[in-house]
């Protein structure tokens, strides 16, 4: 139970009651309304309670950095609100070449675990059933100006290598990549903690299945990224565009795109431990599938959920990618200084010392796995540097990445 001293539980009904009776005015006065106008603020608050509306909460809690996520019956997250059918049984995961090794790797596990108390004594699951959401707040909207700000992967941006007003160097890569026809695939992603410090500037590592023109993209990875999670710790996060980043997309649960299925992981959740330099490493096994019109995202081989193939149109994703990419980008909006991305260490460093993806494969538009074969991008070589190779079981098809980051990486 909290003490006297320790602030109440942020109940969902306060919450809302929070967003209904919410000023522009005084969020100026406490100087977190940021750029946002009235104008926008009065649109935020519209969509919050736009996206909780008729949402039933059966239980709620707090992870270890604060932040509120509710447990909903799955029939009633964004997605899936007034639609009568339950989702589709997932598929089973896609078929591997070769045979799935921990190697010398520990398995992050799902976050949310039944014998897990917050510091109000709430347990840290969601039942059967339900799913965890994280709740969005007026002031987390209200720091990036406006809706589509909010939901932008690089706010106040646009597609890092498509821009059309030419090069943007807010953004830096080390990454693999293969230009190839697929539905989806996998790899063991290494997980670290970057450190990144400020409100307007990103670390993470992920997967991405792209394809057409305008850019199309799925994509599942980490993300060290303060000023919307108001933490320094790597966070489980997905994102969409069907338009390069342009209109579309959004994190998460954050809009009507994602359907979540399980209830043991939580998008948006801290993920523990992360690797140490030297000792032991860490590793989510992250793999997509598209099967059945869906794209279904699977973390340890259980699936989690998926997007819709509808969500892409008549775009290049609603039948298949053709492109896989693999590693590390770093954002940084204000700042003269570029974060650290994997380990701060660049990929020279290898085993223990370097962040790395391995085990990476695709599946084939026939539906058969194969080892990808990559080529490595570097944007910033004196900052981030990436190196693609293969190697025997465990490994297969790998890629070494990161780097400090620093002053001069534009």
């Amino acid at each position: 139970m909290a003490s006297q001293h320790e602030a109440a539980f942020p109940s969902f009904a306060d919450f809302m009651d929070s967003i209904a009776s919410a000023r522009h005015e005084d969020f100026v006065r406490r100087s977190v309304a940021g750029t946002t106008s009235a104008e926008e603020f009065s649109a935020m608050a519209h969509y919050i309670r736009d996206l909780y509306a008729g949402i039933e909460v059966t239980h709620s809690f707090l992870d270890d950095n604060g932040q509120v996520f509710d447990c909903i019956p799955i029939g009633s997250q964004p997605a899936l609100r007034g639609n009568s059918s339950l989702p589709p049984a997932a598929p089973d995961p896609p078929a591997t070449a070769g045979q799935h090794d921990a190697g010398q790797s520990l398995p992050i596990q799902p976050q949310l675990r039944s014998d897990r108390l917050d510091r109000f004594g709430h347990s840290m699951s969601c039942s059967p059933g339900t799913i965890a959401m994280r709740r969005i707040t007026l002031e987390e909207m209200a720091r990036r100006g406006s809706v589509r700000n909010f939901h932008q992967k690089y706010p106040q941006g646009m597609s890092p290598r498509h821009r059309p007003s030419g090069p943007d160097d807010s953004r830096q890569y080390a990454t693999a990549v293969q230009t190839v026809d697929n539905l989806g695939g996998h790899s063991y992603v290494n997980v670290w903690g970057p450190r990144v410090t400020g409100p307007d500037a990103f670390s993470l590592s992920q997967q991405w299945y792209t394809g057409g023109s305008p850019q199309q993209n799925i994509e599942c990875g980490y993300q060290v990224f303060p000023g919307k999670y108001g933490t320094t710790q790597p966070v489980l996060f997905i994102y969409w565009t069907a338009d390069d980043y342009r209109t579309t997309g959004c994190y998460n649960l954050e809009c009507t795109a994602f359907v979540q299925t399980n209830s043991s992981w939580v998008l948006g959740g801290t993920l523990a431990p992360v690797s140490v330099p030297g000792g032991a490493q860490t590793e989510l096994d992250v793999a997509w599938y598209l099967s059945g019109g869906n794209w279904w995202l699977y973390l340890n081989d259980i699936a989690v959920g998926y997007y819709p193939a509808s969500l892409f149109g008549n775009g290049q994703l609603a039948t298949n990618a053709q492109e896989i990419e693999y590693g590390g980008e770093t954002w940084v909006q204000n700042s003269a200084t570029w974060p650290p991305m994997g380990s701060g260490q660049f990929a020279a460093g290898g085993w223990q010392i370097a962040a790395y993806h391995r085990d990476i494969q695709y599946v084939a538009t026939d539906n058969t796995p194969q080892f990808a074969k990559l080529t490595g991008v570097q944007t910033a070589p004196s900052c981030y540097t990436a190196l693609a190779n293969s190697g025997p079981q465990p490994w297969n098809e790998y890629l070494f990445y990161g780097g400090p980051g620093g002053t001069t990486c534009p």
